[in-house]
Protein backbone atom coordinates (compact mmCIF):
# COMPACT_ATOMS: atom_id res chain seq x y z
CA UNK A 1 0.00 0.00 0.00
CA UNK A 2 1.02 3.50 -0.40
CA UNK A 3 2.52 5.31 2.29
CA UNK A 4 3.42 8.41 1.33
CA UNK A 5 4.82 11.30 -1.80
CA UNK A 6 7.84 12.19 -1.06
CA UNK A 7 9.43 15.22 -2.62
CA UNK A 8 12.44 13.53 -4.29
CA UNK A 9 14.90 10.58 -3.91
CA UNK A 10 16.74 12.26 -0.67
CA UNK A 11 13.30 12.66 1.08
CA UNK A 12 12.65 8.59 1.75
CA UNK A 13 11.63 7.47 5.05
CA UNK A 14 15.10 5.28 5.16
CA UNK A 15 16.17 3.71 8.96
CA UNK A 16 19.62 3.78 9.60
CA UNK A 17 19.74 -0.15 10.06
CA UNK A 18 17.76 -0.36 7.09
CA UNK A 19 19.75 -3.15 4.32
CA UNK A 20 18.75 -1.23 0.64
CA UNK A 21 18.31 -2.53 -2.64
CA UNK A 22 18.25 -0.01 -5.62
CA UNK A 23 17.68 -1.20 -9.29
CA UNK A 24 18.10 0.11 -12.52
CA UNK A 25 20.23 3.27 -11.19
CA UNK A 26 22.77 3.40 -14.08
CA UNK A 27 24.94 6.29 -13.95
CA UNK A 28 23.17 7.95 -10.51
CA UNK A 29 22.81 5.54 -7.84
CA UNK A 30 21.80 6.88 -4.31
CA UNK A 31 24.83 6.66 -2.14
CA UNK A 32 22.58 5.26 0.63
CA UNK A 33 21.73 1.84 -1.05
CA UNK A 34 23.85 -1.01 -0.13
CA UNK A 35 23.13 -2.71 -3.22
CA UNK A 36 23.02 -1.98 -6.76
CA UNK A 37 21.43 -4.22 -9.66
CA UNK A 38 21.22 -3.50 -13.39
CA UNK A 39 20.11 -5.70 -16.13
CA UNK A 40 22.35 -3.83 -18.79
CA UNK A 41 25.88 -4.08 -18.43
CA UNK A 42 27.48 -3.01 -21.83
CA UNK A 43 24.48 -0.85 -23.08
CA UNK A 44 23.08 2.72 -22.62
CA UNK A 45 19.72 2.32 -24.40
CA UNK A 46 17.89 2.51 -21.40
CA UNK A 47 20.07 5.61 -19.17
CA UNK A 48 21.79 8.35 -20.29
CA UNK A 49 25.74 7.35 -19.57
CA UNK A 50 27.74 4.34 -18.31
CA UNK A 51 27.22 2.67 -15.31
CA UNK A 52 28.24 4.31 -11.87
CA UNK A 53 28.70 2.98 -8.22
CA UNK A 54 30.29 4.34 -5.26
CA UNK A 55 32.97 2.16 -3.51
CA UNK A 56 30.75 0.94 -0.35
CA UNK A 57 28.27 -0.75 -2.72
CA UNK A 58 27.52 -4.47 -4.00
CA UNK A 59 26.78 -4.81 -7.82
CA UNK A 60 24.76 -7.64 -8.76
CA UNK A 61 23.89 -8.18 -12.69
CA UNK A 62 20.36 -9.20 -12.63
CA UNK A 63 16.66 -8.46 -14.51
CA UNK A 64 14.24 -6.51 -12.20
CA UNK A 65 11.58 -9.27 -13.31
CA UNK A 66 13.84 -12.01 -11.58
CA UNK A 67 15.64 -11.05 -9.05
CA UNK A 68 18.63 -13.32 -7.38
CA UNK A 69 17.53 -12.64 -3.95
CA UNK A 70 15.57 -13.88 -0.77
CA UNK A 71 12.16 -13.21 0.31
CA UNK A 72 11.91 -9.62 2.48
CA UNK A 73 15.58 -9.74 2.03
CA UNK A 74 15.57 -5.97 1.85
CA UNK A 75 14.28 -3.36 4.12
CA UNK A 76 13.76 -1.07 1.41
CA UNK A 77 13.86 -1.51 -2.24
CA UNK A 78 14.74 2.29 -4.93
CA UNK A 79 13.27 1.72 -8.01
CA UNK A 80 13.94 5.42 -9.86
CA UNK A 81 12.98 5.60 -13.32
CA UNK A 82 13.01 1.67 -14.24
CA UNK A 83 8.93 0.91 -14.37
CA UNK A 84 8.10 2.57 -17.81
CA UNK A 85 11.29 0.36 -18.90
CA UNK A 86 10.52 -3.06 -18.22
CA UNK A 87 8.85 -5.59 -20.20
CA UNK A 88 6.76 -7.25 -17.81
CA UNK A 89 5.08 -4.46 -14.99
CA UNK A 90 3.18 -6.95 -12.96
CA UNK A 91 6.17 -9.23 -12.49
CA UNK A 92 8.62 -6.28 -12.09
CA UNK A 93 6.13 -5.34 -9.16
CA UNK A 94 5.51 -8.81 -8.29
CA UNK A 95 9.53 -9.45 -7.71
CA UNK A 96 10.16 -6.33 -5.70
CA UNK A 97 7.10 -6.50 -3.39
CA UNK A 98 8.46 -9.97 -2.83
CA UNK A 99 12.07 -9.09 -1.55
CA UNK A 100 11.90 -5.55 -0.27
CA UNK A 101 8.88 -5.01 2.59
CA UNK A 102 8.80 -1.07 1.41
CA UNK A 103 10.45 1.23 -1.19
CA UNK A 104 10.34 3.88 -3.23
CA UNK A 105 9.22 4.26 -7.06
CA UNK A 106 9.71 7.29 -9.28
CA UNK A 107 8.45 6.94 -12.92
CA UNK A 108 7.44 10.21 -15.71
CA UNK A 109 4.09 11.11 -15.63
CA UNK A 110 1.97 11.15 -18.54
CA UNK A 111 2.87 14.99 -18.97
CA UNK A 112 6.24 14.23 -18.04
CA UNK A 113 7.01 11.45 -20.65
CA UNK A 114 5.44 14.23 -23.58
CA UNK A 115 8.11 16.57 -22.60
CA UNK A 116 10.79 14.15 -22.22
CA UNK A 117 10.11 11.09 -24.20
CA UNK A 118 12.35 8.19 -24.18
CA UNK A 119 12.17 5.37 -27.26
CA UNK A 120 13.04 3.02 -24.30
CA UNK A 121 10.02 4.01 -22.68
CA UNK A 122 7.51 1.02 -22.90
CA UNK A 123 4.75 2.72 -20.80
CA UNK A 124 2.74 5.94 -20.02
CA UNK A 125 2.59 6.09 -16.29
CA UNK A 126 -0.50 8.38 -13.50
CA UNK A 127 -0.15 8.21 -10.65
CA UNK A 128 -5.04 7.63 -9.52
CA UNK A 129 -6.53 7.03 -6.42
CA UNK A 130 -2.91 6.02 -5.01
CA UNK A 131 -2.55 3.50 -7.67
CA UNK A 132 0.13 3.89 -10.07
CA UNK A 133 -1.83 3.24 -13.85
CA UNK A 134 0.02 2.16 -16.49
CA UNK A 135 -0.72 2.32 -20.32
CA UNK A 136 1.02 0.91 -23.40
CA UNK A 137 3.04 4.07 -24.87
CA UNK A 138 2.46 2.48 -29.11
CA UNK A 139 -1.05 3.32 -28.14
CA UNK A 140 -0.90 6.84 -26.81
CA UNK A 141 -2.10 9.17 -28.87
CA UNK A 142 0.00 12.47 -29.72
CA UNK A 143 3.70 13.16 -30.72
CA UNK A 144 5.69 11.18 -27.96
CA UNK A 145 8.58 11.40 -29.87
CA UNK A 146 10.01 15.02 -30.03
CA UNK A 147 12.25 14.86 -26.73
CA UNK A 148 12.90 17.93 -24.83
CA UNK A 149 14.92 16.80 -22.13
CA UNK A 150 18.05 19.03 -22.96
CA UNK A 151 15.25 22.03 -21.02
CA UNK A 152 13.76 20.29 -18.85
CA UNK A 153 16.27 17.54 -17.44
CA UNK A 154 19.34 18.84 -18.44
CA UNK A 155 18.88 23.08 -17.98
CA UNK A 156 16.21 24.09 -16.13
CA UNK A 157 16.71 22.10 -12.71
CA UNK A 158 20.27 23.70 -12.61
CA UNK A 159 19.50 26.80 -13.80
CA UNK A 160 15.64 27.96 -12.94
CA UNK A 161 15.19 28.24 -9.07
CA UNK A 162 11.03 29.31 -10.21
CA UNK A 163 11.11 25.60 -12.37
CA UNK A 164 12.58 23.92 -9.44
CA UNK A 165 9.79 25.33 -6.84
CA UNK A 166 7.28 24.20 -9.68
CA UNK A 167 8.64 20.48 -9.59
CA UNK A 168 9.01 20.74 -5.73
CA UNK A 169 5.04 21.97 -5.18
CA UNK A 170 3.31 20.59 -8.06
CA UNK A 171 5.56 17.16 -8.16
CA UNK A 172 2.95 15.02 -9.92
CA UNK A 173 2.54 17.20 -12.71
CA UNK A 174 6.02 15.79 -14.34
CA UNK A 175 7.01 12.79 -12.03
CA UNK A 176 4.90 10.40 -9.69
CA UNK A 177 6.53 9.55 -6.40
CA UNK A 178 5.17 6.77 -4.44
CA UNK A 179 6.87 4.97 -1.24
CA UNK A 180 5.18 1.88 -0.42
CA UNK A 181 4.56 -0.87 2.58
CA UNK A 182 4.14 -4.33 1.81
CA UNK A 183 2.79 -3.86 -1.74
CA UNK A 184 1.90 -1.66 -4.70
CA UNK A 185 -1.35 -0.95 -6.82
CA UNK A 186 -0.49 -1.02 -10.25
CA UNK A 187 -3.11 -1.48 -13.22
CA UNK A 188 -2.34 -1.94 -16.75
CA UNK A 189 -3.89 -1.40 -19.76
CA UNK A 190 -7.09 0.00 -18.49
CA UNK A 191 -10.28 -0.65 -20.60
CA UNK A 192 -12.53 0.64 -17.90
CA UNK A 193 -14.61 4.28 -18.55
CA UNK A 194 -12.99 6.05 -15.60
CA UNK A 195 -9.01 5.33 -16.12
CA UNK A 196 -8.84 4.88 -19.83
CA UNK A 197 -9.68 8.62 -20.65
CA UNK A 198 -6.91 10.06 -18.70
CA UNK A 199 -5.04 7.97 -21.66
CA UNK A 200 -6.95 8.76 -24.57
CA UNK A 201 -9.19 11.55 -24.25
CA UNK A 202 -9.00 15.45 -23.76
CA UNK A 203 -8.45 16.43 -19.73
CA UNK A 204 -11.83 18.21 -18.80
CA UNK A 205 -11.93 20.34 -15.52
CA UNK A 206 -12.83 17.13 -13.11
CA UNK A 207 -10.23 15.25 -14.50
CA UNK A 208 -7.60 17.58 -13.66
CA UNK A 209 -8.86 18.51 -10.54
CA UNK A 210 -8.91 14.79 -9.84
CA UNK A 211 -4.89 14.74 -10.86
CA UNK A 212 -4.38 17.95 -8.68
CA UNK A 213 -6.76 18.73 -6.16
CA UNK A 214 -7.43 22.32 -5.69
CA UNK A 215 -5.83 24.09 -1.88
CA UNK A 216 -6.08 26.40 -0.18
CA UNK A 217 -3.94 29.89 -0.07
CA UNK A 218 -1.94 28.31 3.01
CA UNK A 219 -1.25 24.96 1.83
CA UNK A 220 -0.16 27.08 -1.27
CA UNK A 221 2.22 29.48 0.65
CA UNK A 222 3.29 26.48 3.23
CA UNK A 223 4.15 24.15 0.05
CA UNK A 224 6.46 27.02 -1.50
CA UNK A 225 7.68 27.21 2.14
CA UNK A 226 8.59 23.46 2.02
CA UNK A 227 10.03 23.45 -1.38
CA UNK A 228 12.47 26.21 -0.44
CA UNK A 229 13.59 24.68 2.66
CA UNK A 230 14.25 21.23 0.90
CA UNK A 231 16.18 22.95 -1.88
CA UNK A 232 18.84 24.73 0.49
CA UNK A 233 18.55 21.47 2.92
CA UNK A 234 19.81 19.51 -1.19
CA UNK A 235 21.92 22.11 -1.63
CA UNK A 236 23.97 21.77 1.55
CA UNK A 237 24.02 18.32 1.53
CA UNK A 238 26.07 18.63 -1.55
CA UNK A 239 28.27 20.38 -0.32
CA UNK A 240 28.99 18.24 2.63
CA UNK A 241 29.41 15.11 0.38
CA UNK A 242 30.99 16.97 -2.40
CA UNK A 243 34.14 14.63 -1.79
CA UNK A 244 32.01 11.05 -2.22
CA UNK A 245 32.97 9.77 -5.36
CA UNK A 246 31.50 7.73 -8.02
CA UNK A 247 33.53 4.46 -10.11
CA UNK A 248 33.06 2.97 -13.66
CA UNK A 249 31.97 -0.71 -12.56
CA UNK A 250 34.84 -1.70 -14.46
CA UNK A 251 36.71 0.83 -12.52
CA UNK A 252 34.67 -0.93 -8.99
CA UNK A 253 35.16 -4.57 -9.97
CA UNK A 254 38.88 -3.79 -10.35
CA UNK A 255 40.57 -3.97 -7.14
CA UNK A 256 38.15 -6.55 -6.22
CA UNK A 257 39.70 -9.02 -8.88
CA UNK A 258 43.39 -7.50 -7.82
CA UNK A 259 42.33 -8.60 -4.23
CA UNK A 260 41.56 -12.10 -5.33
CA UNK A 261 44.59 -12.25 -7.51
CA UNK A 262 47.12 -11.14 -4.60
CA UNK A 263 45.13 -14.04 -2.35
CA UNK A 264 45.62 -16.75 -4.71
CA UNK A 265 49.60 -15.33 -5.55
CA UNK A 266 49.71 -15.63 -1.89
CA UNK A 267 47.98 -19.02 -1.30
CA UNK A 268 50.12 -20.44 -3.96
CA UNK A 269 53.56 -19.15 -2.41
CA UNK A 270 52.66 -20.70 0.64
CA UNK A 271 51.92 -24.19 -0.53
CA UNK A 272 55.03 -23.69 -2.32
CA UNK A 273 56.98 -23.10 1.10
CA UNK A 274 55.39 -25.91 2.65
Amino acid sequence: MRTRTPKDRWDLNICKHDRVLEIGSGHNPLYRSNVIVDKYIDNNTHRCGDIKIFPHQHFVHADGEHLPFKNKEFDYVICNQVLEHVDNPQLFIQEICRVGKRGYIETPSLIGEFLFPKESHQWVILDINDKLVLYKKELMPGNYKNNYGELFLNYLPYQSLPYKLLKLTEGDLMINRYEWKDEINIIVNPQDDYYLPFFTQKWDRNMVEKLFPPRHVYHELKAICDAISHIIKIKLLESLHKNRKLQTLEEHLQPHNTLSQRNSRSTHENNKMQ
